[in-house]
Formats: structure tokens, C-alpha cells, sequence
């Protein structure tokens, strides 16, 4: 069938190029026949009509004065691939290894495995891999495309707008892990994530904290209704700060496309690649930091054809909020009535306060994780510290979901690693020892050292 369809062309061609191609034409009359048959339209071998150009009838005419009728078919079409074969069949040995991993992922993997190993070859495209996957039959047409877009809003610049949300993620040591990130809409990069175990506001916190620490404040966050996005401790935060916290419309999912193609590139470059090795919390937050800071933001975005990092620091790196101000916005406060004898009650702990604010409705600010220390303020105004006078609870009860010590450590600055400041820990790590005075000699003690 395709020799046949490829004679029907060249014989089209041949009825074209027939009386131009005749060697008695002088040249001015060739010129005038060539140009009049590519002025019109032609009943091409299909059927349509179509037009042909004059350098075209000129190259097939000097094919077919040079090789005949067999120089007008057209050569058939290689249709193997014409990529590196060796990492072609890599690309599908990782395919058939782990067949959750994307085209996308493996020709990652591949150009990450080259550089290790100091190679320089020419990796196939995303496309080519593709393509080679459905002609042996491991990816059906359509599968493993990215998403197309839903809408096209875009928030004009850097921290304009924030998208949080929740993804449910693998088991780590049996127990399900859920990953709080956010994400800013115009550079798409993760400004804040954490893995955790609970849905709540803390893990909530300590995503967004660390983001804050790191990338600034933002004008705007976007979350859905979840129980985290919309309690009081999030809201107190987003106050303090001076964010706008907007949520979207229950089963109104527009503006949440952009971290739900997150979560999706999530779940394709990073936990196809997680496995049963991956034993403990601490672990999975440092890998997949590790992934968003050397991957995800050096990556080129499909849609903004720039990498998430150049995009946010284009102009300028964006200025974090004090220490002060960030440990303000993530204490939590409840209010309370001032009995007669100046007491407050606070799950079940019991404070003395001012007998000033006695019949007052006070605010009881304090971190979740001690509530022996509560500062208590009125009409805006500061009144000190409640005195502990029956102290059966050190915590909050939704504190306790998860050990403090599992938590984030709530930076007061920026996320990025101070080399010299290890340098010094570890230096004074290997010095700090217990010196016996009574083994030393008296020349060895020096008065004032």
C-alpha cells in the first residue's frame, strides 16, 4: 500500500512537470510554462487541490531529466529512531524498572546519570522518548503529557499570590505522610513545604514559616477549605503579617491548577523514585528538599519558559520578615473572662493575672508547645505575664499530634545554609572537652587563657 501511494505521487508529479521537462523548450519558454503551471491549483493524488511552487516543478524537473521517472517517487520515510539507540534502550529499561516514571522524569534521570559519570552525549527529547514508548507499546497515545492549563491567570509578580494546599503522599514507617506546600503563582516556585503526619495546622505553620523565613511575605495566600486553611491560628498569622487569606469557593477549584501540576510533577520525578528505604520523616523532608532545591527550581517551566528560581529572583530577593515579627505571627492566642479573684482558665491549667482586667475578656497569647508562659493583653495593651498557679498541662491539646522535636524548628531567618557557621560548630565540637587540671603541668596553664 505505501509503494503504491508513493508511484501515485510521482506519477502527479510526472503529469506536472511533463511538457516543462520537454529538453526542445527553450528556456524562456520553460520559464513561461513553470510559472503558469504555479500560478493554479492542481487535483493533487489524494483528491484535494493544491498549488505547487516554482522551485519545487524546477527540482522535480531537474530530477526527472537526470534520473527518470523513478527519481519523481518519493523516498520512503525512516521511521526508526534516529536518537542514540543505547539511550533509547536505557530509557526503556527505566521505564520498565518503575513504569510510573514519565518520559519527562526518565530523560532527567538519564541527563543526571551522564553528567556523574562525565559524559557528553546527546540526550534524547522528552518527545523522542515518548514517541519510542508508544511504538513498543509501554505508553498509550496521550499518556504521560503534561496537563493542560486550567484558565490563564497568572499573578503579575513575585509574592502577589501564594497557592496553598495538601497532597497525601506514601507510608513512612507504616504510617500515611501528607506534604503542606505553597507555591508562588507567578515564578512557580515552592516558597514553603513540609512533610508530616497529621492534617493540621501545625504541619500548616510549619510550611508556611519556613517560607516566609525564606521568600518574604506575600500580599496574598490562596487556600481551599480545608480544616487547617481555615482555622483561627492561620487566620491570627495571616493578620499579623498583613496577608490577605482568600479561599476558594467550595467545588470552585479555579486558580488551584498550578500546585495541583505540582503535586502531579511530585508524584512523576519524586515519589516514583521513593521506596521502602525511606524510613522515617526526617529523611523524606531532606530528600525532597533536597529535590525541590537542585531539580524542581533549576527545571524549565513549560508555561513560563523559565526556571522557577530565575523567575522569583529576577528582581531581587525578596526581604523576610524580623525574627520579632514572624514569632509574633505564629503564637496562638484565645480569649478568656477574668474571674473575681483574677484567674483565667486555659485547658484546664489555671493563671493569676492584673486584678485590674477582674470581669475583662482578655487575650492569652502564648506557643502552643508551653503554656507555662502566657502573655496576657487588653485594648491592644500589654499586661504582663500570667502567673501559673495550677499547671496540669504543658502543651496544647492539638500540639500533641506529633513530638515537638519532629517539627520544624521554626527559623527566625533565612533557610540557606551557613557553611562557616558549621565550620565553627564543628570546630568547637572537636575542641570542647573535660580538662583535668590536676594532670597538667604548671608550665602548661597560662594565666589568663
Amino acid at each position: 500500500m505505501e509503494d503504491r501511494r508513493r508511484r501515485d505521487i510521482a506519477l502527479f508529479r510526472y503529469g506536472l512537470i511533463r511538457a516543462a521537462a520537454d529538453e526542445e523548450l527553450s528556456p524562456a519558454d520553460r520559464g513561461l510554462l513553470v510559472r503558469e503551471l504555479a500560478g493554479r491549483e492542481h487535483r493533487g493524488p489524494n483528491g484535494d487541490w493544491t498549488r505547487v511552487g516554482r522551485s519545487t516543478l524546477d527540482r522535480w524537473i531537474h530530477d526527472y531529466r537526470t534520473g527518470g521517472f523513478d527519481a519523481l517517487v518519493p523516498q520512503p520515510r525512516k521511521t526508526g529512531p534516529v536518537s542514540d539507540r543505547e539511550l533509547l534502550d536505557l530509557a526503556v529499561r527505566l521505564k520498565r524498572e518503575n513504569p510510573r516514571r514519565t518520559a519527562t522524569h526518565i530523560v532527567e534521570l538519564i541527563t543526571t546519570d551522564l553528567a556523574r559519570r562525565g559524559e557528553v552525549r546527546q540526550v534524547p527529547s522528552v518527545r523522542s522518548v515518548q514517541r519510542h514508548f508508544v511504538r513498543l507499546g509501554l505508553q498509550g497515545r496521550g499518556q504521560g503529557r503534561p496537563a493542560e492549563a486550567f484558565g490563564r491567570f497568572e499573578a503579575a509578580a513575585v509574592n502577589d499570590l501564594w497557592v496553598g494546599d495538601v497532597m497525601h503522599g506514601p507510608a513512612v514507617a507504616g504510617r500515611k505522610a501528607l506534604l503542606f506546600a505553597f507555591l508562588d503563582d507567578h515564578s512557580r516556585s515552592v516558597v514553603g513545604h513540609r512533610w508530616g503526619r497529621s492534617e493540621d495546622v501545625l504541619r500548616l505553620e510549619a510550611a508556611l514559616r519556613r517560607g516566609l523565613a525564606a521568600r518574604g511575605v506575600p500580599k496574598r495566600i490562596y487556600v481551599d477549605n480545608g480544616s487547617p486553611f481555615i482555622s483561627h491560628q492561620l487566620q491570627r498569622a495571616c493578620a499579623v503579617l498583613g496577608i490577605r487569606l482568600v479561599h476558594s469557593r467550595p467545588g470552585r477549584p479555579q486558580g488551584r491548577g498550578k500546585i495541583e501540576r505540582f503535586f502531579a510533577t511530585v508524584r512523576s520525578q519524586f515519589l516514583v523514585e521513593v521506596d521502602d528505604r525511606v524510613e522515617t520523616l526526617a529523611k523524606l523532608n531532606d530528600l525532597f528538599t533536597a529535590w525541590v532545591e537542585t531539580r524542581y527550581h533549576h527545571n524549565v517551566h513549560r508555561e513560563t519558559t523559565e526556571t522557577p528560581l530565575v523567575r522569583f529572583t529576577a528582581a531581587g530577593v525578596p526581604q523576610a520578615p524580623s525574627p520579632e515579627l514572624l514569632r509574633e505571627a505564629f503564637l496562638w492566642s484565645e480569649t478568656r473572662t477574668v474571674t473575681k479573684t483574677a484567674m483565667v482558665a486555659l485547658h484546664g491549667n489555671h493563671y493569676e493575672v492584673d486584678p485590674a482586667l477582674v470581669g475583662r475578656r482578655v487575650q492569652l497569647v502564648f506557643d502552643p508547645f508551653d503554656l507555662q508562659h502566657l502573655e496576657v493583653r487588653y485594648d491592644g495593651r500589654e499586661f504582663g505575664v500570667a502567673v501559673p498557679h495550677e499547671l496540669a498541662v504543658h502543651v496544647h491539646p492539638k500540639a500533641t499530634a506529633e513530638p515537638p522535636d519532629l517539627l520544624d524548628s521554626m527559623p527566625t531567618g533565612p533557610t540557606g545554609i551557613d557553611y562557616l557557621a558549621l565550620v565553627e560548630a564543628e570546630h568547637h565540637a572537636l575542641t570542647r572537652r573535660t580538662i583535668n587540671f590536676a594532670d597538667l603541668d604548671g608550665d602548661d596553664v597560662e594565666v589568663g587563657r
